[in-house]
């Protein structure tokens, strides 16, 4: 009789988000235990935590991991028929169309209240994002399309502009997002950087405000 072949770590730490991911998109976050994400996963419960300390870790790692698959600045970096700020607007259109990892971010807002998920999260965005929104805002630079002095300083501050608007970070009701919404739309304009549509800042409100409101109830 054939022995069952074993799974490699990788194996196992790929079906588990697999399994959280398939579960988080069907069910939510909430409703979600970890015994139900490793009875899909087809493990043990002991399983799990040889590889994530909780399910808020396994929410941080799945939004990485579907980032990574789905990167919006690949898929740009090559185009020859868009100049520097146009890639911009493309990265911010591309993310906008990925309907699951917009699902999956909302659904992490409230454990970003944890403090120490809240750190791993902008540490991620620092070292991951802000290198990349810096060839960009270059590029438009040495192309003309992007006109500003501040070049790293605004790589270094638009991976930060999302946690500034989370309520579960900054608490703020639907009023005060759609402020803070259009502040930081006409603080990139002046710096050089026209990249805040009027239908990014409705998406925005929509999104924020009605978590907020769900959270209230």
């Amino acid at each position: 009789m054939a022995r069952p072949v074993k799974k490699q770590p990788e194996q196992w730490k790929k079906e588990i988000l697999d399994a959280a991911k398939e579960l988080f998109l069907s069910k939510g976050y909430e409703e979600t235990a970890i015994t139900d994400i490793m009875e899909l996963a087809g493990g043990a419960k002991g399983m799990f935590y040889r590889f994530f300390q909780s399910k808020e870790e396994v929410m941080h790692a799945l939004g990485d991991r579907m980032f990574l698959e789905n990167n919006p600045f690949e898929a740009v970096r090559g185009r020859s028929d868009l100049n520097g700020l146009q890639k911009i607007r493309e990265v911010l259109a591309f993310d906008r169309a990925d309907g699951e990892r917009e699902e999956i971010s909302t659904q992490a807002i409230p454990i970003l209240k944890d403090p120490r998920i809240l750190a791993a999260a902008v540490e991620a965005n620092r070292r991951v994002l802000t290198p990349l929104w810096l060839e960009l805002i270059e590029e438009g630079r040495r192309d003309g399309s992007i006109r500003t002095e501040y070049a790293k300083e605004l790589s270094e501050l638009l991976p930060l502009v999302n946690f500034w608007l989370l309520p579960s970070v900054f608490p703020a009701d639907a009023e005060e997002i759609r402020h803070k919404c259009r502040f930081v739309a006409e603080v990139l304009s002046t710096m050089g950087l026209p990249i805040i549509e009027e239908e990014m800042v409705g998406r925005t409100e929509r999104i924020l405000g009605g978590y907020r409101e769900e959270r209230e109830e």
